[in-house]
C-alpha cells in the first residue's frame, strides 16, 4: 500500500487519527507505529503500536485533504464546494477550468469526480504547495498551470463542461466565458463580500447568460450534550457568496 493513508483509533470513547504520508515511524500516545508494514497491509486492515494498540488502515477521501493539507490562504470549504457540484451536476465526463488553484482542495474535490481538470495559480508558492498536495491526493487528472487567468484564458482553445473562479481577476475573466464554455456548461464565481458579488452579478448580465443565481450557504452543526440539543456556537456559519451561470 502507497500512502498517505488515515490511521484511526476509538481509545476510551474517544477518536483519534492520524494523516500519514512517510513510510517511517509515528510516534502517538499510544505507542509507535511502524508506517513500513503499511506496504503489506490494504485499506480496513489493522497495524499494531509497540503497546499493543491496533489502528484501522482507511483510505483518505477529499474531505481528509481538506484537513490535513498544507494551505496557502483558505481554502474554499466543504459545504460550499458542495454546493457547486450539487448546482452544476458535475459528472464524471466534465472537463473543469478552476481558477485560483490556492492549496488545491478545490481542485482536489472536483478531481476526484470530473475527467480533468485544468487549475491555474498566478503565485509560485502557492502553485508549489498545490503541486505538492495534488501529488499527495494521487489525482492523475488534474493538471496544474501557472499564469495569469485573465490573461491565459484569452489565448485558450480549449472548451470546458464546468468553470469556476476563486479569484479577484473573476471580474476580467468572466467576459471570455462564451468562447471557451460548451452550450449548457455552468460558470461558477466565488466571493467574499455582497460588493464583489454585485459587481459580478452586473458583469454577467451584460453578457446575458440564460440562468443566474447568487447563493449564500449557511451552515449549522449541531451539538449534544447533558443539558440538551442545540446548535453549535463553535463554527460560523457564513463564508461567501457563489454566484452560478448557465450558458
Amino acid at each position: 500500500m502507497e500512502s498517505p493513508v488515515i490511521l484511526k483509533i476509538l481509545h476510551n470513547g474517544k477518536t483519534k487519527e492520524y494523516f500519514v504520508n512517510k513510510q517511517d515511524k509515528l510516534h502517538t500516545d499510544l505507542g509507535i507505529l511502524h508506517l513500513e508494514e503499511l506496504k503489506t497491509k490494504s485499506y480496513g486492515d489493522k497495524i499494531i503500536s509497540h503497546l499493543g494498540h491496533e489502528f484501522t488502515i482507511q483510505k483518505p477521501r477529499a474531505p481528509d485533504f481538506f484537513k490535513y493539507a498544507k494551505r496557502t490562504g483558505a481554502p474554499m470549504v466543504p459545504k460550499d464546494i458542495g454546493v457547486i457540484i450539487a448546482n452544476t451536476g458535475l459528472c464524471s465526463t466534465d472537463i473543469v477550468l478552476d481558477a485560483g488553484t490556492g492549496s488545491g482542495i478545490l481542485a482536489i474535490y472536483l478531481g476526484s469526480i470530473a475527467k480533468k481538470v485544468v487549475t491555474y495559480e498566478i503565485r509560485d508558492e502557492f502553485m508549489e504547495n498545490a503541486r505538492q498536495n495534488v501529488e499527495l491526493s494521487g489525482l492523475l487528472n488534474i493538471e496544474l498551470r501557472k499564469g495569469d487567468i485573465a490573461v491565459e484564458i484569452q489565448g485558450l482553445d480549449e472548451r470546458f463542461d464546468v468553470i469556476t473562479l476563486d479569484t479577484a481577476a473573476a471580474k476580467e475573466v468572466i467576459r471570455h466565458i462564451p468562447g471557451i464554455i460548451y452550450p449548457g456548461g455552468f460558470a461558477v464565481i466565488y466571493s467574499p463580500f455582497f460588493e464583489h458579488a454585485k459587481e459580478i452579478r452586473c458583469e454577467l448580465h451584460k453578457i446575458n447568460p440564460g440562468e443566474v443565481i447568487t447563493l449564500e450557504n449557511i451552515e449549522r452543526e449541531i451539538s449534544f450534550g447533558e443539558r440538551g440539543t442545540r446548535p453549535s456556537t463553535a463554527r460560523v456559519g457564513h463564508t461567501g457568496f457563489i454566484t452560478i451561470a448557465r450558458f
